[in-house]
């Protein structure tokens, strides 16, 4: 490790950080006023790390919708405790997006939702270039209206991506009124993060109450599951196959299973509709997965379905599921350097257009 001498003094306007404490890691960093900036080195090369996977909030958008940023999830009203974190886990850039809350707002509401939304991450990335991208955010309940707003973030804001939820509204993603956003990514050619929204439709059942947070726990990666398989079996990839699609939390359940996807068709061929134009699991190496999948092992094997290319990095911040997502692919076995350098930061520079 290597200290850097950044200072980090900045306040962007009406930008809140969601919060995980990071005080241990600072001190353990051995700084009292902040961590030394930790450089990622693989085989004696200095690695650009980014993190494809970190949430923020815009309280200005959230209150047109009646939401507050609870005092206790804030990590900061300026960029200094988050870029410290970021200091201290080995995190050189941040792709920041916005879970998706306003599915529900007519037109003209999220319109101006979304406009105060994507000003706000623009000028955060404005503020700190080398450390921050973001996903733009759309009102995909209203698909015309989203294609509209990712050409906009794209071209007018210099966002690098889109973020969107699992499903809208009940209604899948390779549901027909949505093609014309579809057709806007493909052709921007931005990388599209898919972040699930939990399965509303069992919450409200017995099956995910009790212990163990079950509508996050099993509900988040099931959502993910279900939308992916929905794009690939309804032909979607097929219609959009320049489409460039990130699946957050190694893609949910579809990646450990995939196979089964395969073997429906042979032994249910009436049930598959008009077949994929290639095997379901082909479709796991034209779509990117974080590194959300906790263990050395479980990591591995998601590069065994998908290849190393498709895997990229990220650490849920401010949520603390791994301890530190570097170390996590750094400890994986079975992968080269050219691997690893790929993982950690290559490829989602690549996507996200970061020198």
């Amino acid at each position: 490790m290597t200290v850097s001498g950044e200072a980090h003094t900045s306040h962007p306007a009406g930008v809140a950080f969601m919060s995980c404490s990071m005080q241990a890691a600072a001190a353990e960093q051995g700084s009292a006023s902040k961590p030394r900036r930790r450089e990622v080195v693989v085989n004696g090369r200095r690695v650009k790390t980014v993190d494809v996977h970190a949430h923020c909030g815009i309280p200005a958008a959230m209150a047109l919708m009646g939401l507050k940023v609870a005092p206790h999830t804030l990590l900061m009203s300026d960029t200094s405790e988050r870029l410290e974190a970021m200091d201290a886990q080995g995190i050189d850039v941040e792709a920041l997006s916005i879970n998706p809350y306003w599915y529900g707002a007519e037109r003209d509401l999220a319109a101006e939702l979304i406009d105060i939304q994507n000003a706000g991450l623009a000028e955060i990335c404005a503020i700190h270039p080398d450390r921050f991208v973001a996903f733009a955010s759309v009102a995909l309940q209203h698909p015309a209206l989203a294609a509209e707003q990712l050409e906009t973030a794209v071209k007018t804001l210099g966002l690098r991506g889109v973020a969107i939820g699992g499903s809208v509204n009940g209604e899948e993603l390779s549901a027909e009124k949505f093609h014309p956003f579809w057709a806007k990514a493909e052709s921007l050619g931005v990388l599209v993060f898919i972040h699930p929204q939990g399965t509303k439709e069992l919450e409200g059942t017995s099956r995910l109450k009790g212990s163990g947070l079950l509508t996050n726990t099993i509900g988040n990666p099931l959502e993910t599951t279900i939308a992916l398989s929905h794009l690939i079996f309804e032909g979607t990839l097929d219609r959009f196959p320049g489409l460039k699609i990130c699946a957050a939390h190694g893609g949910g359940y579809l990646p450990s299973y995939a196979a089964r996807s395969d073997a429906v068709c042979l032994t249910f061929p009436q049930s598959c509709g008009p077949l994929p134009k290639k095997k379901p699991t082909e479709y796991l190496k034209q779509l990117y997965f974080d590194s959300i999948v906790f263990t050395p092992e479980a990591l591995r094997h998601l590069i065994a379905e998908t290849g190393p290319g498709q895997i990229v990095m990220g650490t849920d911040y401010p949520y603390p599921w791994t301890s530190t997502s570097v170390d996590h692919i750094l400890a994986t076995p079975g992968l080269s350097d050219a691997d690893r350098v790929a993982i950690l930061g290559g490829t989602a520079a690549r996507l996200l257009g970061i020198k």
